[in-house]
């Protein structure tokens, strides 16, 4: 197994997690349309899912790999 292959996989993750948080943030805007309820909901999932990304950004940074903008 070459050693680049695990940090290729939780960096493929990790912009997987990312994209979902990007996502999910954009879903608050949809939400807004619908309520306070939508609202609240929608930011719980955002936060749950920037939560993820920043777990994943937190194990990279240990290996000595940044991805964040």
């Amino acid at each position: 197994m070459n050693p680049s292959e695990p940090h290729a996989e939780l960096i493929a993750t990790f912009k997987r997690a990312q994209a979902d948080a990007d996502h999910k943030f954009g879903l608050i805007k949809t939400a807004a349309q619908k309520g306070p309820k939508a609202v609240q909901v929608a930011t719980e999932i955002a936060a749950k899912a920037k939560k993820r990304r920043d777990s994943y950004a937190k194990k990279l940074d240990t290996l000595g790999l940044s991805l964040k903008d």
